[in-house]
């Protein structure tokens, strides 16, 4: 971890498995993280693949994010 952003980056991945896990895995710890409990006034499992979606694009980001810095660009 040469790069200070390199741990911003891997902790946005770990989050973005972290929501996409809480789709389909109810803990303690997953609930707490969810998105659409935390942003949507009436949460149900209706509402739980928004966490599966903002996992996909968080987890993305962060990855991306990753490989163009150790790419060098």
């Amino acid at each position: 971890m040469s790069h200070p952003d390199t741990f911003i980056h891997l902790l946005g991945a770990l989050y973005g498995v972290l929501l996409v896990a809480a789709t389909f895995v109810r803990a303690p710890l997953l609930e707490a993280l969810r998105i659409d409990a935390l942003f949507l006034r009436e949460a149900s499992e209706k509402t739980r693949p928004v966490n599966l979606l903002a996992g996909l694009l968080a987890g993305g980001y962060a990855l991306y994010s990753l490989l163009s810095l150790s790419s060098g660009h």
